[in-house]
């Protein structure tokens, strides 16, 4: 799950695997894929990286683009 914090400062936890969107308009608006949609304090930077942290910590997404995150990366990727 990850942890992000509404305007009014109160912190709530979204699923990552949920995520589609995340932009800022200026306000940062995560949409996730059943369509609802949250403005928070973080900026998208820092909503992306609690993306990437979230997903590696559950073997998602995140540990196939980034293996490194997952502290697998060997240094002989692509090395037959």
């Amino acid at each position: 799950m990850m942890a992000l914090t509404r305007l009014d400062g109160a912190t709530f936890y979204v699923n990552p695997h949920l995520v589609e969107t995340v932009e800022a308009t200026p306000d940062t608006v995560i949409m996730l894929v059943n369509g609802h949609r949250y403005v928070v304090r973080e900026a998208v930077d820092q909503v992306i990286r609690a993306w990437r942290e979230a997903e590696a910590k559950s073997g998602g997404r995140a540990a196939v683009l980034y293996p490194a995150a997952r502290g697998d990366d060997d240094g002989q990727a692509g090395r037959g």
